[in-house]
């Protein structure tokens, strides 16, 4: 039993659930909290950004990355609010990142009486950014809290948590119990009923599909083995899913031929989806028996109520399945000619997408298998989602439903801060990177091996191209004035160059990789470039 600060408590608390990084910008709110981080500074980093935006996607970055809860802190008020569009991605996402909000002093708190960084209702406000939040008022709360908000992130439907702390309860200290991690939450019981329908209903089945969404990422090994035992084609969504299924095999599909194979099924197994795009927009009917298996019991029923539901953790509900699955499982033949035939047609239909899909697939050249994508809302980003071979679950970040311009630089600086055993590559529109391309200091500061690309239209692109198509050509709000972005990168001391070609890009990217102490930047000038929409807004397939 030792005299422990709050701010000492809560350190101790993450270092005893192994984290070992915090992203951060310090502020006058958090000192006590920054002191006590110089304190462990031999077992917890403490990675500094330029921009509470920034810090807080390195967060999720880092997140999306590992798997595991990443922790960032900000100052309240301003630094919360730019904080805030991470932690609504992180939501959207089911993303485990924790922020660490500081607050005015505890006996100011809703009195309005203009302390600095004062906001109305702060707890009001992030309590609809994320899943569970709560302030810290004592020493003694502070571990309590920090392992209610981490159970939280892990147990029942994923996503971000927050804890408020007041500047001057950062430095109360009393005496508290060493810091241990509890133990884990019981998995909860698995539905052996609905487990058994589900596989009675797979096993039977003529046509069955699996589609995969952000949930499943934990549960690749069983998706694979299920998709080779029913000969089932995985879909991929639209944003997230890719990688869970080897692009090597040819049952692992993208979204337009998820498309199609959804028009076929008769039974489809969904695991960790919204299914957004497929119930609302391709269309249900009574010939289709849908298996839902989600963290969260109110998803399965959220866009149609599905034949069978079964809430849980993925990896175990499928365990489940494919241990009764073979007990009804009828004879399918093979499907890989078929399949490889599908998959030829499609990218001739995808063909038309040029230059993008050259692009692509010189950055699939030059990445390695297990490198890290990072995805940006670009042209190049969509036909990415559509095309680019995926090899292993999470090395495809993409931003799910709140697809949010600029994301995609700062949350690559957190992968690939979390992830330096492998190249993380940052895709990016000159539109998109200028939201934090100044964390090329942090880069710089915190030798961050990232290899960015942006490319360059001078415009919004997609903006410019609706207004073209769509507006009879009434351009307002479209045309953007760049940098020079080579000059511009290398005046923070990165190394930077141009290329201009797909071939010249796959070479400046392997030497980028090559890289692996210091971040790269290549700006690839371009043109306008045909829309990518056909191939993602496409109509009903059956019923209503």
């Amino acid at each position: 039993m030792t005299l422990t600060t709050t701010a000492d408590a809560v350190v101790g608390a993450l270092l005893a659930h192994g984290v070992d990084t915090l992203y951060a910008v310090p502020g006058v709110h958090n000192d006590p909290l920054f002191d006590a981080l110089w304190r462990q500074a031999d077992r917890i980093r403490t990675v500094h950004a330029r921009h509470e935006q920034a810090a807080a996607y390195m967060a999720l970055g880092a997140a999306l990355a590992t798997g595991r809860p990443q922790p960032f802190a900000v100052v309240p008020g301003p630094g919360l609010l730019n904080a805030g569009a991470a932690l609504l991605t992180a939501y959207s996402m089911n993303a485990p990142v924790l922020g660490l909000i500081g607050q005015i002093p505890d006996a100011e708190i809703g009195l309005s009486r203009g302390h600095l960084h004062e906001i109305h209702d702060q707890a009001g406000i992030i309590e609809r950014l994320v899943g569970f939040t709560a302030r810290i008022r004592s020493p003694e709360d502070a571990a309590p809290l920090v392992h209610a908000a981490m159970r939280a992130m892990r147990t029942g439907r994923p996503g971000p948590a927050a804890l408020e702390c007041a500047m001057d309860v950062y430095g109360r200290a009393a005496v508290l119990p060493p810091f241990f991690a509890p133990d884990p939450s019981p998995e909860p019981e698995i539905d052996e009923d609905a487990v058994r329908a589900a596989a009675k209903l797979l096993g039977n089945a003529r046509n069955p599909l699996i589609m995969v969404g952000g949930g499943a990422h934990d549960a690749a090994p069983e998706v694979a083995a299920l998709s080779a035992v029913l000969q089932a084609p995985v879909a991929a969504g639209f944003r997230r899913g890719r990688g869970i299924l080897t692009s090597r095999d040819p049952l692992s599909v993208t979204h337009p031929l998820g498309h199609e194979l959804w028009g076929e099924a008769d039974v489809v197994l969904a695991v960790g989806t919204r299914l957004y795009f497929a119930c609302r927009e391709w269309g249900v009917d009574d010939d289709l028996k849908i298996i839902h298996v989600n963290a969260d019991p109110d998803e399965p029923a959220r866009h149609t109520p599905p034949t069978c539901a079964l809430v849980g953790d993925a990896a175990p509900i499928l365990r489940r399945i494919i241990d009764l699955v073979p007990a009804h499982n009828r004879a399918r033949p093979p499907r890989r000619a078929e399949m490889e035939e599908r998959q030829a047609k499609l990218r001739t239909r995808l063909a038309v997408l040029q230059p993008q899909l050259s692009f692509v697939d010189a950055i699939r050249s030059a990445l390695p298998d297990d490198g890290i994508f990072v995805d940006e809302v670009t042209q190049i980003g969509f036909a990415a989602r559509l095309a680019m071979p995926v090899y292993a679950p999470r090395t495809f970040l993409s931003p799910g439903y709140q697809d949010n311009l600029g994301w995609g630089f700062a949350t690559a600086l957190g992968a690939q801060d979390a992830r330096r055993d492998v190249p993380v590559l940052s895709i990016n529109g000159d539109g998109g990177f200028l939201y934090t391309a100044t964390e090329l200091a942090t880069a710089v500061r915190h030798r961050i091996p990232l290899v960015a690309v942006v490319f360059s239209d001078g415009a919004f692109g997609n903006v410019r191209r609706i207004q073209e198509e769509q507006y009879g050509n009434r351009l307002i709000g479209c045309d953007l004035a760049n940098p020079d972005f080579v000059r511009f990168a290398e005046s923070f001391g990165v190394a930077a160059e141009r290329a201009r070609t797909p071939d010249e890009l796959g070479a400046a990217l392997k030497r980028g990789f090559a890289r692996r102490d210091a971040p790269t930047l290549i700006e690839v000038p371009v043109g306008p470039m045909p829309s990518p929409w056909p191939f993602v807004f496409l109509p009903k397939v059956r019923g209503r």
